[in-house]
């Protein structure tokens, strides 16, 4: 295995990646491949966010795993469904791109030692439980999109135990790329600065430590990991512990590079900097780890790169599991229904916050209640399934009627009848709903009690909302170097993941940010390999 860094001032490489979550791993990866010899740093022990997160890639166009399952997908397919989702956030002919290295892209993780499985999930989830490996993680088979493309799952989660997949997907790239001669991994490094020589990034300046082992060190850091994405101040406070445990041995040091890329994760964990560009983040639980500080993005801002879609956040208020749940009827404070409820939780979350104060209220009746508490424990893992047992138990209202339930959570009562009379009566006259839930999801309420579950983002701290910034520094799509606001790019600085405007920055899907960290982790590496290919060519 390869060894870490033996640090020493002025080292040489030919990239350096800066943050070892997805994109930053595999963009090491792709430049091994292509002969580079790599610089891999990492704030912490590697895997970031990408490590904690459902290790969910989303690819298709007939990946290999997609045809395991006796799915029919094709590149046009999904780059018509793309086209919907990504709604002109990069261009038409990069999501074409994304679609067509997609199922190579599967192959190209297999190859690493990642292991997907087709195993369909049937019913509709945020996440499936450990049957199943391969499902529809967006808005496939929801109005409007499922009128432009023919549904099919991408959702490649990685085939692991509960929550692990994340971490199995992270630990077994990292180790591949620990084993590779040409990337020297270190961990526990901070960058300080860029290096820039007439207008150009030639390297990193960083404090770090080699060889370093401490067991406190490695205990606080894995509480915050682990923790802090659920309790931000017990991150917070565990970072402070092991940062102070480490500056202790730290020491400054510089590297040079023909590439810099960065992909430090997002900024959800920076208040100030959510609140600076607009971000709706009031009352939801910031998703990632305590170094989604955006601190990747202020070093390409203060070198002159040029930011976009800052304000851009996922918010996540999933209906289901239990995947019942979507039979029922949302309404926003003031009794109107806000999309069909069987859309993806983010999309129907950015109507929500966008455009409806952040409330919402989901109306059942009592047939749709028991199948919910009946089927949603054989859908769920252990996280979810704590969730519903609050919602079963504590988190909801109850009554014999809509209006007097509607009076009960301080709705407009004549407002939320006439809503649901109106879903009711189309069912009935065997129309399309107003909304245009599928058909299986239109299911009339009919049978008393009724029940209420409030959905709003500011709700209960059992049943919390999770954000995450999708926003970043703008970069050339065909290179992925970083931009100046005049569309020029910066000379040897890159951009990739959550730390670049990217394929998920209009619209998240489950698996979409992993990939499209794949994407252009290993684009920003081909175009690096390629710059060096012309310079030592011109030499020659």
């Amino acid at each position: 295995m390869q060894k870490e860094c033996q640090m020493m001032n002025n080292e040489k490489f030919d990239v350096i990646v800066v943050g070892a979550g997805m994109a930053g791993v595999c963009a090491s990866l792709e430049a091994a491949e292509q002969g580079q010899t790599v610089l891999l740093i990492d704030v912490a022990y590697g895997g970031g966010t990408s490590g904690i997160s459902g290790g969910v890639v989303y690819a298709g166009g007939g990946t290999s795993t997609q045809l395991e399952a006796g799915v029919e997908d094709s590149i046009d397919n999904m780059y018509n469904y793309l086209i919907q989702e990504t709604a002109g956030v990069v261009k038409d002919e990069t999501v074409r791109r994304f679609c067509e290295e997609s199922p190579a892209s599967i192959d190209w993780l297999k190859a690493k030692g990642v292991k997907f499985q087709g195993t369909v999930c049937p019913y509709k989830t945020s996440y499936p439980n450990d049957q199943f490996y391969l499902y529809y993680s967006g808005n496939e088979k929801s109005y409007p999109y499922k009128n432009h493309a023919t549904p099919a799952p991408r959702g490649h989660r990685t085939v692991a135990k509960g929550l692990d997949s994340g971490k199995v997907l992270m630990e077994t790239l990292l180790n591949y790329a620990k084993k590779q001669p040409t990337i020297t991994f270190q961990p526990l490094c901070k960058i300080t600065d860029l290096i820039v020589e007439d207008d150009a990034v030639v390297g990193i300046k960083y404090r770090g430590v080699k060889n370093f082992t401490n067991e406190k060190h490695t205990r606080y850091s894995k509480i915050g990991t682990n923790y802090g994405k659920y309790i931000k101040p017990l991150g917070e406070k565990m970072d402070k512990l092991s940062n102070s445990i480490w500056e202790e041995s730290a020491k400054d040091y510089e590297a040079y590079a023909t590439g810099v890329i960065l992909s430090s994760g997002g900024f959800i964990f920076n208040s100030e900097m959510v609140k600076k560009y607009g971000g709706k983040a009031d009352h939801t639980m910031a998703l990632g780890t305590v170094h989604d500080s955006g601190y990747g993005i202020q070093l390409g801002q203060k070198v002159g790169g040029d930011v976009a879609h800052m304000d851009s956040l996922s918010i996540w208020r999933f209906l289901s599991p239990p995947s019942d749940f979507i039979r029922g009827v949302v309404v926003d404070g003031n009794g109107q229904r806000i999309l069909n409820e069987d859309l993806y939780g983010a999309t129907f979350t950015k109507k929500m916050v966008d455009q409806h104060d952040g409330k919402g209220y989901l109306f059942v009746d009592r047939e749709i209640w028991e199948a919910a508490k009946r089927n949603g424990p054989k859908e769920s893992l252990s996280f979810q399934a704590l969730m519903m047992q609050y919602l079963f138990k504590l988190g909801h209202y109850k009554a014999n009627s809509i209006a007097e339930l509607a009076k009960k959570v301080k709705l407009p009562e004549e407002v939320v009848v006439d809503t649901i009379t109106e879903y009711n009566n189309a069912i009935f006259l065997g129309k399309d709903e107003p909304m245009h839930k599928t058909n299986e999801a239109a299911t009339p309420l009919l049978r008393p009690p009724f029940y209420c579950v409030n959905v709003s983002i500011k709700n209960s701290p059992f049943n919390p909302a999770p954000a995450l910034t999708l926003g970043g520094l703008r970069v050339n799509e065909e290179t992925g170097e970083v931009l100046r606001a005049d569309g020029s790019e910066i000379s040897g600085l890159y951009a990739a993941g959550r730390t670049a405007v990217g394929i998920c920055s209009n619209s998240y899907l489950s698996g979409l940010s992993l990939a499209d960290g794949m994407f252009s982790g290993r684009r920003a590496a081909r175009h690096i390999a390629n710059v060096a290919s012309s310079v030592h060519t011109v030499e020659v």
